[in-house]
C-alpha cells in the first residue's frame, strides 16, 4: 500500500506539496513520490494492487455486471474521485502535472467486479502514450462481454486484466 492516506483532503495538499515534491501522511512524516512509473503501462502493483466488490461473484454476474447500466449505481462520483486522482499523480511523481492528462481509473474495472471506492483499485491512468486508458476501457468491454456471454469465467477475466491487462484478451483466448 502506499505511505500516503489518499482522503478527501488529497486535493489541497497535493496543490500545497506538488511544488516540494512531498507527500504528508495522516501522522505529519513526509515521503517522497512513493509509486514507480516504470511499470506503465499498467499500476505499480504495490501501489495499487487491484481489489474486487464483494457483491459481484459469478453467481451474481446476471444481475450485477451483465445488466446494462449496473455500473452506473455503483461508479463513485468526481468529487470523491478527483481528490483520489490528485493525490496519486504525486504519489506517482508523474512530472505532468495537469489533472485533465489522466483518468482516475479502476484497475480491476467496473465492468468486471472491481471495487468501486478501494484506493488500492483505483489510479492515475494516463490518457498519453500508446497503450491509454481508452485503450484499456475497450479491452474491460471486450471482457466483460466474454463474461457476460459465458465464454469465460469471471474469476479468468479478472486474472487476467490484473496481470497485465495489455495482455489480457490474448490470456483468455479472447482477443
Amino acid at each position: 500500500m502506499r505511505f500516503v492516506s489518499r482522503t478527501a483532503t488529497a486535493t489541497g495538499c497535493a496543490l500545497a506539496l506538488s511544488v516540494s515534491g512531498l507527500i504528508f501522511s495522516g501522522a505529519g512524516a513526509a515521503h517522497a513520490g512513493t509509486c514507480s512509473t516504470g511499470y506503465l503501462p499498467l499500476p505499480d502493483p504495490v501501489c495499487t494492487p487491484g481489489s474486487y466488490n464483494p457483491d459481484v461473484t459469478q453467481s451474481t454476474i446476471n444481475s450485477t455486471i451483465c445488466v446494462s447500466g449496473w455500473t452506473a449505481t455503483v461508479r463513485p462520483p468526481t468529487s470523491y474521485t478527483n481528490s483520489l486522482k490528485a493525490q496519486g499523480i504525486i504519489d506517482y511523481g508523474y512530472s505532468d502535472t495537469s489533472m485533465s492528462d489522466y483518468e482516475e481509473d479502476h484497475f480491476v474495472p467496473l465492468e468486471l467486479g472491481g471495487s468501486p471506492r478501494d484506493p488500492a483499485n483505483l489510479w492515475p491512468e494516463p490518457h498519453y502514450g500508446t497503450e491509454t486508458s481508452y485503450t484499456k476501457d475497450g479491452i474491460e468491454t471486450k471482457l466483460k462481454n466474454a463474461v457476460c456471454s459465458g465464454r469465460i469465467t469471471l474469476a479468468a477475466a479478472r486474472s487476467a486484466i490484473r496481470t497485465n491487462w495489455t495482455t489480457a484478451l490474448q490470456t483468455t483466448g479472447i482477443g
